[in-house]
């Protein structure tokens, strides 16, 4: 990730959490005194963050904060593993301990959850993707997290492409109205797509030659013969109530794209702690 923009996000969840300072550990400790500790996962997991987000968080609080062993982004580990060492000012650590592991631990459960559907379909002609449906404010993390598990990105924000959705064609009367609206406005380099529900719809879109065809809700064979219509003349992507026992029947229809909301929105956070080492005092 780009730190231009991770710095101010990352800025911001420090201030939320020490607004005017952590009163606890100022109070115990003070500015001469040092520690180490690990991040330790509880459970399986695939690691995402650690050099990237959780190392960068006690960066911005203390330069004097070292972090070392961070585990690579993608990599699956058993519960127990070492997932970063930190090491540095105890104020410091235990200012930031909070904000990194909160971050980690939803940036993880959002890989694994990603890396299962991915290795569902792994063997078929498919990309897994995000939709939009993020955590407000957390969509940078949240999309990399995908990314780390072995998913793609969809649309980032509202103005990466066109996708004309149920309640755009409701409120102006039709698909190709729609289209024809979105024609006169938007520049030939960015590709249109239309959510599609019924054969009908698919087969408007075709005559009006958009570049991708969603096909939302559709059960399998239904999707399967929607495809076949489209027979490679638009990109085609599934969405709507893909989970993990459906994903390899949706990716058997011959879709190019899967898009899955609950990558981002239903994800459990990996339980991950930052144990104090030993010998260190406390």
């Amino acid at each position: 990730m780009d730190t231009f923009l991770l710095d101010p996000l990352l800025h911001r969840f420090l201030t939320e959490d020490l607004e005017h300072g952590d009163i606890t550990t100022e109070a115990i400790f003070t500015q001469n005194d040092h520690a180490s500790a690990s991040f330790i996962s509880r459970c399986a997991l695939v690691s995402a963050g650690m050099a990237s987000v959780a190392a960068r968080v006690f960066a911005l609080l203390d330069s004097e904060v070292h972090c070392t062993r961070a585990v690579a982004d993608g990599t699956r580990v058993e519960a127990g593993a070492v997932l970063l060492k930190i090491s540095g000012p105890t104020r410091s650590m235990l200012r930031g301990e909070r904000v990194a592991l909160n971050l980690v631990q939803r940036l993880c459960g959002i890989a694994t959850y990603t890396r299962r559907f991915v290795e569902q379909v792994q063997d078929l002609p498919v990309v897994i993707t995000d939709t939009r449906k993020t955590t407000p404010g957390l969509r940078l993390l949240e999309k990399y997290a995908v990314r780390v598990g072995g998913g793609h990105n969809h649309r980032y924000s509202l103005s990466d492409g066109v996708l004309i959705k149920d309640n755009h064609i409701a409120a102006c009367g039709s698909i190709t109205e729609a289209v024809r609206r979105v024609r006169a406005r938007v520049p030939h380099t960015i590709n249109i797509e239309v959510e599609t529900t019924t054969l009908a719809e698919v087969e408007e879109c075709l005559q009006l030659k958009v570049g991708l065809i969603m096909l939302d809700n559709m059960p399998p064979p239904l999707m399967r013969e929607a495809v076949a219509r489209i027979a490679g003349q638009a990109l085609t992507e599934a969405s709507g109530g893909v989970n993990l026992d459906n994903v390899r029947a949706i990716a058997e229809s011959g879709v190019d794209i899967i898009s899955i909301g609950g990558l981002t929105h239903s994800a459990r956070a990996c339980d991950i702690g930052m144990d104090w080492d030993a010998d260190t005092p406390v």
